[in-house]
């Protein structure tokens, strides 16, 4: 019997771009898939119309967040994630309609120890890549081009390519496997770098990332948090959206950010094909003299721990009341006063510089730190431009990150 594939679809004021896809899933994959969908306290109706279709759908599993505020898909795929009867779960977007052989394309490929992605293909509303493939079949659930995309896939225009190493929504793995790292981090919930973060550790756990060019979604983009407002075409036929990303999706996406740069040390990287790039972690002290407020903020999410002196006492105890709520690391064990502290001693490196001194030039050595440590491989006491480097060791330490433990 062909192996069937739990997708994973958490949904918030989504209901019509979530319909546009589950009526692709029917159409094109059958009934034999399961679909697991949580809806996150949406005000829309999506929970009254998951509710009738569990009436007739006996293949789809329901979650409601009742509220009062977003959980995130974060949260809510790895809720799913645990609901789903399958071996295997597809992560899947609600705005996103599979095409005919998808799941087969898919399955052909995933064994244990893989994460298989089927292909993008997207309007043009955002820059083109490599990894995806660029062509406007529609920008609204009401506007597709349902004709003109089969004519298109069936007609052999599509490129012929082997499979390429990469990972981006769509993916589907082995349900064991995605469990046994500890799923999404909830760190970085509701939303935003939790993807970029599993897919490191998918890469430091030994786990092969494929992309599949023969299996293709239609991907309408972004149409949850991010723009909300979703797209419009100009009289031209040129498509873009709405408005501006939404607050809330910025602000968040700037918390999301400095909590990877604080687990990781190093912003998302990847090749251009989305292959995870993945950087030494080391721990790394800074002792930062004449810093302000703003520079600690700036500062802070780039190390291990960083050292003041007395004199900032009031502005490590404003920063760390502002800054807590947007992080479960603790701050007060990560910002520190030096006092008569030898720091040199109590990291594998330290850093010691004057902030005074300090610029946007000279801050891309602290952005770039472990790449410089890398590659230089060298250990002892060294200066370099206004930093002064004390290094004792330089073991690593990103592999005891692949586990999620906080779930």
């Amino acid at each position: 019997m062909d192996k069937a594939i739990s997708f994973i679809q958490p949904s918030r004021n989504n209901l019509k771009y979530l319909k546009w896809s589950y009526n692709s899933i029917r159409k094109n994959l059958g009934y034999r898939h399961e679909i697991c969908w949580a809806d996150d306290f949406s005000d829309d109706g999506t929970w009254e119309w998951m509710k009738e279709i569990v009436k007739k759908d006996k293949n789809v599993k329901i979650h409601r967040n009742e509220g009062p505020t977003r959980l995130g898909h974060t949260i809510l795929y790895d809720t799913l994630v645990d609901m789903a009867t399958n071996d295997i779960v597809m992560i899947y977007h609600a705005d996103m309609y599979a095409c005919p052989n998808l799941d087969t394309e898919i399955l052909k490929h995933l064994e244990r120890g893989k994460v298989v992605s089927a292909t993008r293909i997207e309007p043009p509303l955002h820059p083109d890549g490599p990894e995806k493939i660029l062509h406007d079949f529609g920008i609204e659930p009401e506007e597709f081009d349902e004709e003109g995309l089969m004519y298109w896939l069936n007609s052999g225009m599509v490129t012929e390519k082997e499979p390429t190493k990469g990972i981006f929504a769509p993916w589907a793995i082995y349900k064991d496997d995605f469990t046994s790292i500890g799923g999404h981090d909830p760190l970085y919930a509701p939303q935003s770098k939790e993807d970029s973060d599993i897919f490191n550790r998918f890469q430091l756990a030994g786990y092969e990332t494929l992309q599949t060019w023969q299996g293709f979604v239609y991907h309408m983009t972004c149409r949850g948090s991010r723009f909300k407002d979703g797209a419009m075409r100009n009289p031209a036929g040129q498509v873009f959206m709405k408005n501006r990303e939404s607050s809330e999706w910025l602000a968040q996406n700037l918390r999301s950010t400095r909590n990877f740069i604080r687990k990781w040390g190093h912003m998302v990287k990847h090749d251009e094909l989305l292959h995870p790039i993945v950087p030494p972690k080391y721990d790394v002290a800074f002792v930062a003299y004449n810093c302000t407020k703003q520079m600690l903020y700036e500062l802070e999410p780039w190390c291990s721990k960083i050292y003041l002196d007395l004199r900032n006492h009031d502005a490590i105890s404003e920063y760390t009341k502002e800054e807590q709520p947007n992080t479960k690391y603790n701050l007060g064990e990560r910002v520190k006063l030096y006092g008569n502290n030898k720091v040199s001693e109590l990291h594998d490196i330290c850093v010691e510089f004057d902030c005074n001194q300090l610029n946007n030039q000279n801050f891309q050595v602290l952005v770039n730190l472990s790449e410089m440590l890398q590659d230089s491989g060298e250990v002892g006491e060294m200066e370099y431009g206004i930093f002064k480097f004390y290094i004792k060791s330089l073991k690593t330490y990103e592999k005891n990150l692949i586990v999620c433990k906080s779930n």
